[in-house]
């Protein structure tokens, strides 16, 4: 009598298709970790896969629509699809536009997702002989990670929609942000990414709870989770942090060399009217304290923001604040947006709605501003030697990015002719070069 266990049929396959910020990039390496940890398989492309997940973003109308034009692409291509994430929200709007996906779930509802997978396609696997790596499945490259620190936001901002999307603010445990921390960190990642969507309010639902980490309290707040990722000797870059009175703690690890000298700080406008009306801080005078004085106990501090022009009511001279205000803080990064009536915005009711055209001006003439302040700042950069990240080699060379430079939304630094290098190399570079946005140099040879 044969003692063989019957054969497995083969292995149902799914494809993803993620759009949107890095934190719904992070709800898809989530859903694709459950996915493979039941035996699924990850196809490529949409001829390979037996189902199609479409994580969408809902943010903006623009997204809206390509959200709604990747769900028709992926029906078109493979038939069978299920949607999830912001927009999987509004439901109605998704069936209207497409009756035929397969389900629809909102944003990070990751058992009802992976629950339509299985409705979809069924599993034919053993979970206990399916092998996952501690770390989970990512979309990132190997040597970087984004580390999603809470979900949701408590702010109220006019303009944003996120909160009724992702509910109010729900940080995670200390212990288990440090723990998945550790992991990536033992598998080879050399930069975690810090995000949330109110990075530096950390831990104000937990009340600051302590969590254990290796016998020791620690407590889930901002400046005490950045101490502790320091300790793991890899890059930590954060993003999404309010200018708060507490940040400045952090300020410090910069300094000392800890974690990356760059933040990440929504900005969105200076002027106090529109501010007020955005229903954000408005002391733009202190926030410019704040920022020169962070940049004398810390001199390479790198500075992102975004910014919206044409919000209801914006007038000329409070555009020019935002100019004035721009070339006063000399932010080393910085994206634009033009205003678009989000449906649900509060915003949406606000009297003086600005003309697109009158809007498309503002943002050309704020970018060409934003675009001489960076040139000039990465021109300082020249002659000097920085740590360079590796990203990508072929035959002409290799592009990384600085401890300033955030992957897919800064710049890059380009050597050209150095191919002895592999992505996740972390090299000393000679500047030699740059433009309104990147760099160019060699790696620093030892005599």
């Amino acid at each position: 009598m044969s003692t063989s266990l019957p054969k497995a049929g083969p292995a149902p396959k799914v494809g993803i298709v993620s759009l949107g910020c890095p934190k719904a990039l992070v709800d898809s390496e989530r859903i694709l970790t459950r996915l493979r940890a039941e035996g699924y398989e990850i196809s490529p492309s949409y001829a390979g896969a037996d189902a199609v997940i479409v994580n969408t973003c809902g943010f903006l109308d623009s997204a809206k629509k390509e959200s709604l034009d990747a769900i028709g692409e992926a029906l078109k291509e493979n038939g069978r699809v299920i949607v999830t994430g912001c927009m999987g929200g509004d439901a109605d709007a998704i069936r209207a536009a497409h009756p035929g996906v397969l389900a629809v779930t909102g944003p990070h509802q990751y058992e009802a997702v992976v629950g339509a997978v299985h409705e979809a396609v069924p599993p034919v696997h053993d979970p206990f002989v399916d092998l996952v790596p501690p770390e989970g499945l990512r979309l990132t490259p190997r040597h970087y990670a984004y580390l999603k620190i809470s979900e949701g936001c408590n702010n109220r901002c006019s303009f944003c929609i996120i909160p009724g999307l992702r509910g109010d603010l729900v940080s995670r445990p200390v212990s288990s942000v440090l723990r998945e921390a550790e992991r990536l960190a033992v598998a080879g990642v050399k930069e975690l990414l810090v995000i949330s969507q109110d990075t530096s309010a950390y831990g104000v639902d937990l009340k600051y709870a302590e969590g254990d980490w290796y016998g020791r309290k620690v407590r889930a707040r901002f400046a005490d989770l950045c101490r502790e990722l320091a300790e793991f000797d890899i890059w930590v870059r954060l993003h999404y942090v309010y200018p708060y009175p507490h940040v400045d703690e952090v300020i410090g690890l910069m300094a000392e060399g800890r974690i990356l000298p760059y933040l990440d700080i929504p900005f969105q406008h200076a002027s106090p009217t529109v501010l007020k009306a955005m229903r954000r801080p408005a002391a733009q005078d202190k926030t410019l304290d704040r920022l020169q004085r962070w940049r004398r106990e810390c001199p390479p501090l790198a500075l992102r923001s975004t910014f919206i022009v044409g919000f209801p009511g914006e007038t000329e001279e409070e555009f020019q604040f935002l100019l004035d205000w721009l070339q006063e803080a000399q932010l080393d990064r910085v994206g634009c947006f033009k205003y678009e009536p989000v449906e649900g915005a509060a915003a949406n009711a606000l009297p003086g709605a600005v003309p697109e055209e009158v809007k498309q001006e503002r943002w050309e003439r704020f970018m060409e501003t934003q675009k001489a302040i960076s040139a000039a700042r990465l021109k300082d950069k020249v002659g000097y030697t920085l740590g360079v990240l590796i990203d990508e080699v072929d035959e002409d060379g290799a592009i990384g990015r600085s401890y300033a430079d955030a992957p897919e939304i800064d710049g890059s630094v380009f050597l050209n002719g150095e191919t002895g290098v592999k992505p996740g190399d972390l090299v000393d570079v000679v500047i030699e070069n740059s433009d309104e946005y990147d760099l160019w140099g060699s790696i620093e040879r030892v005599e």
